[in-house]
């Protein structure tokens, strides 16, 4: 679980405790923590999580957005990891899961957020959309599937990882050529 989670959190760290918090609630998926569970945790987690949602759509933004991110995922993984393991009670289980859902956190941020930089590169925002959405369906998907079988979600996310970071490697050039534009100033007469 702190596996799937953390992978979801690279994604999106507040629709990812928004997911387990309506999965909590709303199921009888025990290894959810409460507090994700609470209407105004609920209601925070959405809002940011929309706001991200909408960003994750416009070409660059996403990146920008994911480069500010970089901090705040793999942490969140980590907590997450943390809280769910919190529910046996073992530091040593605590421990485990706080550290895999921060470095899954971070290889998944790491992966999407290079993917999404060379999709970036594309003149036509078609594919940008179409990843983001990709995303979003994966994670609740992911999210749901590992409140029910936590095993079978573990498997899919790893083989997800590979392929995510293996992708990356293979684009590097379009990831390069997304981190240049990216930091090159935008000009009023560059928008004509």
């Amino acid at each position: 679980m702190a596996f799937a989670s953390g992978w979801a959190s690279g994604l999106n760290a507040y629709a990812t405790v928004f997911v387990l918090g309506l999965l909590g609630r709303f199921t009888d998926a025990s290894q959810v923590p409460a507090g994700f569970e609470r209407i105004d945790v609920l209601v925070i987690m959405g809002v940011l999580a929309l706001l991200e949602l909408v960003a994750d759509k416009i070409p660059y933004l996403d990146s920008t957005w994911d480069a500010i991110s970089t901090v705040i995922r793999p942490i969140a993984g980590g907590v997450i990891g943390a809280l769910i393991a919190g529910q046996t009670g073992s530091t040593t289980a605590i421990v485990t899961s706080s550290t895999v859902g921060f470095l899954t956190a971070l290889l998944s941020h790491l992966s999407k957020s290079g993917i999404r930089l060379a999709i970036n590169t594309s003149p036509e925002p078609v594919s940008n959309v179409t990843a983001s959405l990709a995303n979003d369906a994966s994670l609740v998907g992911i999210l749901t599937l590992a409140v029910a079988h936590p095993v079978p979600a573990a498997i899919i996310v790893a083989v997800i990882l590979v392929v995510g970071l293996v992708l990356c490697l293979l684009l590097l050039a379009q990831i390069r050529r997304g981190l240049r534009a990216l930091r090159r100033p935008r000009h009023a007469t560059d928008e004509l």
